[in-house]
């Protein structure tokens, strides 16, 4: 037998291997992972699974990072502050109070959609839902709660979405902030905004205009799917009749992917969905989110046009409790591209995507946001402290905030624009003026 005929054999699984093949330019560990684990490997480690908040792989910083916040010398409106108060502003005197989606709040702050993922299942989003409640900025809860973990009614359940609802409620002070309900489409099929509107739990909110439904159309950790969570096998076929269920991490694996569907959208779609909502839920605010998608200027002015309270952009460094790595890492704008996109509007917009400090936020409003989102960042505050973490997280973000606004010489964050802002790699920055 010839040498050719002899390297075309396949090598058995246990016949030992002379040399170790390599191959430069290539990333050859993740090759060899890929062909040891199959569809596994797509996704990050599942032993990771309701112990770790996923993002993109951000090794670097990105431009909302390297932006300086850039205060100028003159500062005209400090000194009409100063004629106002009758003596030198101070950063105390920043007012942050704001309306966010309809909602009055302290802050430009509200709390981001935790679904019916594991990590905010496991204890989490009832603290967090009451530390909300407590500073009485905005609270969204995500998507697939009431099919995964129920409604909440049963007397023992805890991650259901009522105990939500109810543990903001109780803690809210008086005309402060509200809670938004997502809806996919299973949330859909188990009529989620048709038992929270007649539900007597939420008649204050109601009855007090702090109830809103927001309409899922994307998230900024996975554009263009819908949720995704891991199960148990054992339990794989109680959902099975709502939600896909795959194979993904192998025939023989104790663990199976569930995922949602992502919904069909055009722009049509979009605005007879809000007129529904508009029609069917007269007392309560329509938000729409939407994934960091190349066209999403046009799809939050087709929901504006069609009379949304509110739009809210995921950027794609937004987080999530389960998605394909390949996604985490390459798909969908960044944040800053969607903020530039949309521009400054007279609409609501509120934004997420690795929101944790005061400059992050600043950036954002600067760029057109009326309030920004916290959402892992949120949890592991919670997961730090379960009585007082979230609380202590916000607070920091508030007295930057003042700070940082002071120093512009600005007293609303309302009349911050992207002239307080200065982006390094910028070819517009060649001209500027400074």
């Amino acid at each position: 037998m010839s040498a050719r005929s002899e390297r075309s054999e396949p090598r058995r699984a246990n016949q030992a291997k002379a040399v170790t093949l390599t191959a430069h330019g290539l990333p050859e560990h993740s090759i060899r992972d890929r062909a040891r684990r199959g569809t596994a490997a797509v996704f990050p480690d599942v032993s990771d699974y309701g112990s770790t908040l996923f993002g993109a792989d951000l090794s670097t910083r990105d431009e909302l990072d390297d932006a300086r916040v850039v205060p100028p010398v003159f500062v005209p409106r400090r000194l009409e502050k100063m004629f106002d108060l009758g003596r030198e502003p101070l950063y105390g005197d920043v007012s942050l109070r704001t309306t966010v989606g309809g909602f009055d709040s302290p802050l430009p702050v509200f709390l981001c959609a935790f679904g019916s993922t594991q990590v905010a299942g496991d204890g989490l989003g009832v603290p967090a839902s009451a530390q909300a409640g407590r500073l009485g900025i905005p609270m969204v809860i995500g998507e697939n709660v009431v099919p995964m973990h129920g409604y909440g009614r049963t007397e023992g359940v805890d991650s259901g979405l009522i105990n939500r609802i109810r543990a903001y409620a109780e803690t809210v002070p008086d005309g402060l902030g509200g809670v938004v309900v997502q809806q996919s489409t299973e949330d859909a099929d188990a009529e989620v905004w048709n038992l929270v509107y007649s539900d007597p739990f939420a008649t204050g909110l109601l009855e007090s205009g702090r109830l809103a439904f927001e309409l899922k159309v994307g998230q900024g950790a996975k554009p263009g799917l819908g949720g995704m969570t891991v199960l148990a096998r054992r339990t794989a076929a109680e959902v099975a009749d709502v939600y896909a269920v795959d194979e993904a991490f192998g025939d023989g694996a104790g663990t199976v992917l569930r995922s949602s569907s992502p919904g069909t959208f055009t722009a049509e779609i979009l605005r007879h969905q809000i007129r529904l909502m508009r029609n069917n839920y007269p007392r309560a605010r329509v938000w729409v989110k939407l994934h960091p998608g190349r066209d999403v200027a046009h799809a939050a002015e087709t929901a504006w046009a069609a009379g949304a309270d509110s739009v809210t952009v995921d950027g794609a460094e937004g987080g999530t409790g389960w998605a394909p790595s390949v996604f985490l890492d390459h798909v969908g704008l960044p944040l800053v591209e969607c903020l530039r996109r949309i521009g400054k509007h007279d609409a609501s917009l509120l934004v997420s995507g690795r929101v944790w400090e005061g400059s992050r936020a600043l950036k954002c409003l600067a760029l057109g946001a009326d309030a920004v989102g916290l959402g892992r960042a949120a949890l592991l505050a919670v997961d730090e402290d379960p009585a007082e973490g979230l609380v202590n997280l916000v607070r920091c973000l508030e007295l930057e905030l003042r700070l940082l606004s002071s120093a512009l010489g600005v007293y609303d964050p309302a009349e911050l624009t992207a002239d307080d802002l200065w982006f390094p790699h910028r070819k517009e920055n060649e001209n500027d003026q400074l």
